[in-house]
């Protein structure tokens, strides 16, 4: 008996979590737990929000505004207790782009509609299928991304001087970087070394501390203390504000909008993977559950938010959101308090930033990128299977060279034939030829009971069994099969216990087995088939008189049994007449 499932309301769908951790009871523990995980994660996301933003091809104190407001906004309306927002580096490429196309405004007017994409998508309940994007996609395109951010920072990391742009597209970009490597700057290529150096030591053997933002500061000295001929922050951008900029509307016309559509679109795309992907993250880190729905809703507002103060591109950060459950979080308060703390670092360390060489930058995001690569998943679905390896290739490489949106539609498209293929296959019909003592009929409690085997051998009945989802991948393999058999037979059994699915492709593959069997005058019978795909056949013809419902093979070969014998004695009483 089919219980009825209670739907979720409006309010346990879009509920933010910081109401659910503060109904729960928000002790002052927990909030001296909060308080040192938002300075931990705070720490973190200072040298890395301006790197992001600046390997984005924008001024740092913009990834600064993302990570204050847009990360303040995913933590107070989102639906993970522990997600930290703030720019990602999988936006980097994106954001670069757009940004050579339509300029910074055309950025920030992109991120406003991908706000409101977001906002939608949720609202529409779109967050639950964004899981459904297949494993190799996400391992390829996050490859992908980690080549061209790589790829990206090489000028600053050698300190390559160009008297050209540096193109956008990787091949031009290599050949561009690789005519300029006589103009390297070697003391920008130390300082390089010495923070990737400074990073991984540190991850290794004190894991705890705060690698990267030690790397930034030790250089920064260096550049300082050393008088070294590298590029800073306050050389290329005369430093970052101390204080926030006054909230206003993205610059805005039909035109402008319709032109950067595509970024936004692109935008909200990768800010929903990202986000939801870091959601799951937490979730395994620490057995909460989070609202996809709302988190969705969440980082639409905190792109709108973080467009009113000129900021970029907002989601959720996976590096940054482990570094909050470790450091101890108990509910997103920490996220909010570690946006307070980045604005309280930019209100009193504006003028220091000045002095970070962008080599040291460029190492944080060579660090990132390396770490996003996934090289072990990578090399696993290398081996697993030729459709995987295929999917992931074609998403990698995709998203190298053409397009990440393309990339990821590609790789998508491409799992879902390999999910249709294999489901297809796995698709059977086999003929039901029982002994009496062997072999079993299904039955509706899923027992299995024997059925005349004398009426199974005869060459005027056969009973078969589909298996599996029937559906368009395989309705026309399976149907093809059950229209040739029924051109020598007088009685027609199918069975469908054991199909879980049909869908109206194979209900109209049925359909036209049925007309045919009522044309040849063959009984056409259909057992096990469940209220869903009774209802399905019935909607596509499969009714009486062209077919036969019965609730097992066995009554269905005793009801064909009867019939015969009962044909066979009107016509002995015909002949006796």
């Amino acid at each position: 008996m089919l219980r009825h499932i209670k739907q979720p309301t409006f309010a346990e769908l879009y509920a933010p979590k910081l109401l659910t951790v503060l109904r729960e009871g928000y002790g002052l523990a927990d909030f001296r737990a909060d308080v040192i995980a938002g300075l931990t994660v705070a720490i973190v996301a200072l040298p890395l929000s301006m790197a992001i933003a600046i390997g984005s091809g924008v001024t740092p104190d913009r990834g600064l505004y993302t990570a204050v407001i847009g990360g303040f906004i995913v933590s107070l309306l989102g639906g993970s207790r522990f997600q930290i927002g703030g720019p990602a580096g999988a936006f980097i490429v994106l954001v670069a782009l757009t940004a050579e196309r339509h300029g910074v405004d055309g950025v920030i007017l992109a991120t406003a509609m991908a706000g409101v994409l977001l906002i939608a998508a949720g609202l529409l309940r779109l967050g639950t299928y964004i899981k459904f994007i297949p494993y190799p996609v996400t391992v390829g395109f996050t490859a992908g991304i980690a080549v061209i951010i790589f790829a990206s920072q090489l000028k600053d990391l050698l300190g390559i001087t160009l008297t050209t742009k540096e193109p956008g597209e990787l091949i031009p970009k290599l050949q561009v970087l690789s005519g300029g490597l006589h103009t390297a700057n070697l003391s920008a290529i130390a300082v390089s070394a010495v923070s990737v150096a400074i990073i991984v030591m540190l991850r290794r053997l004190r894991p705890h501390w705060p690698g990267i933002l030690i790397a930034v500061v030790v250089a920064a000295l260096a550049a300082w203390a050393l008088s070294l001929p590298v590029e800073t922050i306050g050389t290329r951008f005369g430093g970052i504000p101390r204080e926030l900029p006054w909230p206003a509307w993205p610059v805005f016309s039909l035109e402008k909008a319709r032109a950067v559509l595509p970024d936004a679109i692109a935008f909200a795309l990768l800010g929903a993977i990202e986000s939801l992907l870091s959601a799951v993250v937490a979730d395994g880190m620490t057995g909460r559950r989070h609202r996809s729905n709302c988190e969705l809703v969440a980082q639409g507002f905190a792109n709108i938010g973080s467009a009113l103060f000129g900021g970029i591109c907002v989601t959720g950060t996976i590096a940054r959101t482990a570094t909050n459950v470790r450091a101890g979080a108990r509910g997103p308060i920490s996220g909010m308090l570690h946006s307070g703390f980045l604005l309280l670092f930019m209100l009193i360390a504006a003028p220091l930033a000045s002095y970070i060489p962008l080599a040291a930058l460029a190492s944080v995001l060579v660090v990132v990128a390396w770490n996003m690569a996934e090289k072990h998943e990578f090399a696993t679905l290398i081996r697993s299977s030729r459709g995987d390896a295929t999917v992931l290739l074609a998403t990698f490489l995709l998203t190298i060279f053409r397009d990440l949106t393309e990339g990821i539609l590609v790789g998508f498209a491409l799992g879902a034939v390999l999910f249709i293929n294999r489901m297809a296959e796995m698709t059977g019909i086999e003929a039901a030829t029982p002994l009496v003592t062997a072999d079993r009929a299904d039955h509706g409690d899923g027992d299995r009971v024997p059925y005349d085997s004398r009426l199974a051998a005869d060459p005027d009945v056969l009973v078969y069994r589909i298996t599996g989802a029937f559906f368009f991948g395989a309705a026309s393999t399976v149907g093809a099969v059950l229209d040739s058999l029924a051109d020598t037979r007088k009685a027609f059994v199918v069975d469908f216990a054991a199909v879980p699915f049909l869908d109206s492709t194979a209900a109209n593959a049925m359909s036209r087995v049925a007309a045919k069997a009522k044309r040849q005058g063959i009984r056409l019978f259909i057992t096990g088939a469940s209220p869903t795909v009774r209802r399905a056949l019935l909607t596509h013809g499969v009714r009486p008189p062209r077919a036969k419902y019965r609730e097992t093979i066995a009554r269905a070969v005793a009801d064909i049994k009867g019939e015969r014998e009962k044909l066979s004695v009107a016509a002995d009483g015909l002949a006796a007449s």
